[in-house]
């Protein structure tokens, strides 16, 4: 997630296409527009990418390794590195130029991405809002410098900064199956969080604590990195503004980072230098919390308050860290951390889980941190894949922010130790989102940068079963269906799409993180069912996993791995705008009068005549075949072919009427004594609904009987298929109903429950009912041609 804080993510996405809410198929008409497919909406399926939603027999992706060598300036907040790229291209594409983010640049005044929005005049505002004036006047100093881009033999390579985006000429064409590495220098100010005004919720940066003077370290979109290029859209170059986040390729780190010698470092895969980093105590405890399962204090919160009483240290240390196949690479440094670890096991593998927090946390977080990473990659790996790193960490930074193996979330105390329900739950909450993370798009790696919802939405699903399993009484939102209504039910001038760029939406929270993950929670419960569903969500996640989904690959493998057709659901609830108001109009109550006696009793005999020939208005087309003196038609080659029908359509032949008779069975007869018994107490109920809202959704009912008995009753979304305004439904009951109410549990998300119950039920009115003969052919509208004749011998 992105910049979380307490109970609510911040994060972003890109891209925008047409709603598939506005492609009509049938647009004056009631019916064959809600549930028309997806069609051309979606990419065209190809050998990189399947109809089915699997990656296809030639998908390829890009690897960019790292090996990065870097120093904290502690004195200056100040980062200054070094990076060999080795960039693998795995494309049939020859590329010509690279193109790599520089994130940091949206900390400066002149190379930021420059997205402005409105910003009307304010009755009372700070200081700091008119620093900012002054401050975009001129170069604010930070954002990268870059100092040297060279290949690895030293000769300089050609390259242009475009704000947050740098494009690196290639002396020679890399093509297909070539790898190319280069030496990029850099250095920057590091941002201080805690200006949020100046920096806007900067990610990456340090924290300031003055009563002790010393900094915590949260490094992240920190080093000149590849972009990924892709099948789908080529360079995703798009400029980093803050919202719309990342997409990398994957690749091999090897990470060096020299830091105070007092700081403890954690970061994205195993460090390989403990003994040449940690004290013999704090080896030994390490050790022993490879076999714990509780967490183990590696460092202390008394050895981290003694620490905490220097300020800066002028002797070094380097921290040496490698992580295989992952997309990035983010570490934190402080002298102020407690660190605890321990052992879970997940699917039979060891997992090192653990987190790092100064005493402002200690009261939540040596309590319930590591114990909520271990719980969220357990529970993600049922309902995903096995989670497949060596170590999962939480930190404590007073954000919300992801990277592989690595989060950084809130959860901090009252200064006398004591915290309550809320910021216990805001730690957890929080935790188990960023963790989760690490599955997407970590490792089920999608364009954050395009689509915000497909690693924010889903892994709000995810967080949100992952809630429920750590408490059953936990505040949990983003997933229940009544929990978007307030949101779905605002004016369509304040609302957008899922499938919108991130740049364009308003409310980011309800629409890329809660309505998506309600979509799915609601396909899980109530149209799919849990079994059938978790097992398809865990086919995506298998199918993706170190790949690049796009939202047409989740869509596909959905449909293809439950037998589903979904198209109806994509288009209303991720194309659409559209909210669920499904209303009971009116409710009918008859009997059957079981005594009744049909009309007809007997069989009759009936006369037809044959209709005058038709054979057609005369066209053009016949007109011209009748001159075209190569035409020969059938029936006059083959003279066999000429039957009665043949000479009585050319009035060859007479027919007469009296002749040919047709004897019209009756159809029913009165119920018998067994018939009787088994109808009369039946109570019938003929409902109608109306589809308010537009979004067509399954109908829930719950019957109360006069008894005080209840009972669910589910009638599938394809009752819409016909008429997608109204539907009119008749049910048979064995009780009399006293009310009957729609979506008794808030199933399907409905915005305006006021009309969901009925319950004054009107005196029944009676129907006849007739026992009906087998075997009798329908009496109406008997076609001459196939039954007054059908006793005529043809000729």
């Amino acid at each position: 997630m992105k910049r979380i804080s307490l109970f609510f993510a911040l994060s972003f996405s890109a891209f925008s296409i047409a709603s598939a809410q506005d492609i009509k198929n049938n647009a004056n008409s009631n019916h064959a527009n809600k549930f028309e497919q997806l069609g051309t909406i979606l990419p065209t399926p190809n050998e990189y990418r399947t109809a089915s939603g699997a990656p296809g027999p030639k998908y390829w992706q890009m690897r960019a390794d790292y090996d990065i060598k870097c120093e904290l300036d502690e004195i200056n907040n100040k980062l200054t590195g070094t990076e060999i790229i080795t960039y693998y291209n795995n494309s049939p594409d020859v590329l010509s130029y690279l193109w790599m983010q520089l994130d940091e640049n949206q900390h400066s005044t002149v190379n930021n991405a420059n997205y402005q929005t409105s910003n009307p005049m304010q009755t009372q505002v700070t200081d700091k809002v008119l620093d900012r004036f002054d401050e975009r006047k001129s170069d604010n100093g930070y954002g990268f410098n870059i100092t040297k881009l060279t290949d690895v033999t030293g000769k300089s390579l050609k390259y242009y900064i475009n704000k947050t985006m740098m494009k690196v000429d290639l002396p020679t064409p890399l093509k297909p199956g070539q790898k190319i590495s280069f030496v990029v220098d850099w250095n920057y100010k590091l941002a201080n969080r805690g200006e949020f005004l100046r920096f806007g919720g900067a990610r990456g940066g340090y924290e300031n604590f003055p009563e002790d003077g010393n900094n915590n370290y949260t490094i992240t979109q920190w080093y000149p990195r590849m972009c990924k290029y892709g099948d789908e859209i080529g360079w995703q170059n798009h400029q980093f503004t803050g919202t719309g986040e990342f997409t990398l390729s994957f690749g091999n780190f090897k990470v060096q980072m020299t830091v105070p010698a007092d700081h403890i470092v954690g970061a994205t895969g195993e460090c390989q230098n403990y003994a040449a980093t940690l004290s013999a105590t704090q080896m030994a405890r390490w050790q022993k919390a490879q076999n714990a399962d509780q967490p183990v204090q590696i460092v202390t919160l008394d050895e981290a308050l003694s620490a905490s009483k220097v300020k800066g240290n002028s002797k070094k240390k380097t921290w040496i860290y490698k992580a295989d196949n992952v997309r990035d690479f983010a570490w934190t440094s402080s002298r102020r951390f407690v660190w605890d670890a321990m052992r879970t096991i997940v699917n039979g593998k060891k997992v090192m889980t653990m987190s790092y927090y100064a005493k402002e946390a200690y009261p939540i977080y040596s309590k319930f941190s590591t114990k909520a990473v271990a719980h969220t990659i357990k529970t993600y790996s049922n309902f995903s894949i096995p989670y497949p790193y060596p170590v999962a960490i939480s930190v404590e930074g007073n954000q919300g922010m992801e990277y592989p193996m690595i989060s950084f979330n809130p959860g901090r105390a009252e200064k006398d130790g004591s915290y309550n329900e809320g910021q216990k739950n805001a730690a957890i909450f929080v935790i188990i989102h960023e963790v989760g993370h690490t599955f997407f798009p970590m490792i089920v790696n999608s364009d954050e940068r395009q689509w915000t919802w497909m690693d924010e939405g889903l892994n709000s699903y995810l967080q949100y079963l992952t809630q429920e399993l750590w408490d059953n009484k936990f505040p949990s939102n983003g997933g229940p269906a009544w929990s978007i209504t307030d949101y779905m039910k605002l004016p369509k001038e304040q609302l957008e799409p899922i499938m919108t760029n991130s740049e364009n939406i308003n409310n980011f929270g309800a629409n890329a993180y809660s309505k998506v993950a309600t979509g799915l929670n609601i396909l899980r419960e109530t149209i799919v069912g849990r079994e059938l569903f978790d097992n398809a969500f865990r086919e995506y996640s298998k199918r993706w996993a170190f790949k690049h989904p796009t939202p047409a690959d989740l869509f596909r493998t959905l449909e293809d791995a439950t037998g589903e057709d979904l198209d109806w659901f994509w288009r209303g609830w991720f194309y659409g705008t559209d909210a669920v108001d499904i209303s009971i109009d009116t409710v009918k109550h008859s009997k059957a009068d079981v005594t009744a006696v049909p009309a007809q009793l007997k069989d009759t005999v009936v006369y037809r005549a044959l209709p005058t020939p038709q054979v057609g208005p005369e066209d053009i087309s016949k007109m011209r075949n009748r001159e075209d003196k190569n035409i020969v038609f059938e029936t006059d080659r083959d003279t066999s072919l000429r039957d009665f029908y043949w000479r009585y359509a050319r009035e060859m032949e007479k027919y007469d009427t009296a002749k040919y008779a047709v004897t019209v069975r009756a159809q029913t007869e009165p119920l018998d004594a067994e018939g009787q018994q088994k109808y009369a107490n039946k109570n019938f109920y003929e409902i109608t609904f109306s589809n308010k809202g537009g979004l067509i959704m399954p109908i829930i009912l719950e019957w109360t009987y006069k008894d005080g008995t209840k009972e669910i009753e589910k009638i599938p979304v394809q009752v819409w298929r016909k008429n997608e305004n109204k539907v009119i439904k008749t049910f048979m009951k064995d009780k009399e109903v006293a009310s009957v109410k729609l979506d008794p549990y808030n199933e399907t998300a409905d915005i305006n429950t006021a009309n969901n119950t009925y319950g004054d039920i009107k005196e029944s009115s009676r129907f006849k009912v007739f026992k009906q003969k087998q075997n009798v052919t329908p009496a109406p509208g008997i076609n001459p041609m196939q039954k007054a004749m059908e006793k005529k011998k043809a000729f």
